[in-house]
């Protein structure tokens, strides 16, 4: 391996440790809290404890001269224990979020907090140790989650031996046994020996789900973890993640592109513009055949309340509609100036 090579695999390291380049962090290097084995412990799955909470939270970016909003005042609460899935398309803010969720940027105004920990507050050292102990990360590009020279247990391995002066990280049996369980769980075992060259691209996510959860976050992200692949593979690796999920307790928020993907999780938040659009939710039937899945628009803290677009279109909105306040509903009415009239025109009888 030339010096360059090698250059890159230590670059490779400290990106799968730290979710950045060293250049962003060589600051921070020594400053690393002893966060415990999840971080702050998240409340059980059940209890309505958000483990993810956003208030208004904004990101504007400044290019050239021109400001951006990619994020417009974003509420979200995601409860401890659930596995959600965040759709949107590209330009949406999605990715926004999740690098803020992850510790990766930071928002421009509002509030983040993620399993207690303020992201806003955060000194440069704790948000490496952040990365490190309480979120775990999965990307969509295969080989920036694997190192090539590694097998499969030595990669699930090696964050627990970077992860220096915390319980789990002492002992090399304990973190190879610990590598072989998590395999195990996500329905790879059979790969601990091999090399990443000789697995499938589905193969590879999985040992991918055994590294992000090597030191027990308390939240796993997942970037378009099956934007690479195949339809059957891509349900491999959502169903290792419903089995971490359910065995480990760990919170699971899935970035995509794809809506097709609210077939696989219990509730499914879209964004658009920067904003909570809408929510699926799917819950059991009570007959006990297939889930009974059900849309719902997002009425935010400010009142605001996004209409698709498909409605808006359909009825001719723009600029501006009108309410009516029912006993049981409110109704919405295109600007019409003919309405406008008659309506006046009844009032005044």
């Amino acid at each position: 391996m030339s010096a360059g090579d090698r250059m890159q695999e230590r670059t490779s390291i400290e990106e799968l440790t730290s979710g950045v380049r060293p250049s962003q962090d060589r600051g921070d290097r020594g400053h690393r809290g002893d966060r415990g084995d999840r971080g702050q412990a998240a409340a059980p799955p059940g209890t309505g404890a958000a483990v993810i909470a956003c208030d208004r939270l904004v990101r504007i970016y400044s290019t050239a001269g021109i400001e951006v909003q990619a994020l417009q005042g974003l509420d979200l609460e995601v409860d401890a224990g659930e596995l959600t899935a965040l759709v949107g398309a590209s330009g949406s803010g999605k990715s926004t979020l999740l690098n803020i969720l992850a510790g990766l940027d930071t928002p421009t105004a509002g509030q983040a907090r993620v399993a207690g920990h303020d992201l806003l507050a955060m000194s440069g050292g704790d948000r490496l140790a952040y990365r490190r102990s309480v979120v775990g990360f999965l990307w969509q590009q295969t080989g920036r989650n694997l190192f090539s020279h590694l097998t499969a247990a030595e990669n699930v391995a090696l964050p627990m031996r970077l992860a220096r002066g915390r319980s789990q990280a002492r002992g090399r049996a304990r973190r190879s046994e610990r590598a072989l369980e998590l395999l195990e769980m996500t329905g790879v075992g059979y790969c601990a020996d091999r090399m990443p060259a000789q697995m499938s691209g589905g193969e590879q996510q999985r040992v991918a789900i055994g590294i992000a959860l090597a030191n027990r976050p308390a939240v796993l992200l997942a970037d378009e973890p099956t934007g690479e692949l195949d339809s059957e593979s891509a349900d491999e690796v959502f169903a290792a993640l419903r089995t971490a999920n359910a065995e480990l307790g760990v919170t699971v928020l899935v970035v995509t592109h794809d809506p097709q993907v609210s077939a696989q999780v219990r509730r499914t938040i879209a964004i658009r513009d920067g904003k909570i659009s809408t929510e699926v939710l799917r819950r059991a039937a009570a007959d006990g055949q297939a889930d009974v899945a059900e849309e719902y628009s997002v009425l935010d803290r400010a009142g605001r309340l996004q209409i698709p677009r498909d409605f808006i279109e359909s009825l001719g909105m723009r600029d501006r509609v009108r309410l009516a306040l029912e006993p049981d509903h409110v109704g919405v009415w295109p600007d019409s100036p003919g309405r406008g009239v008659k309506n006046t025109n009844e009032e005044g009888e």
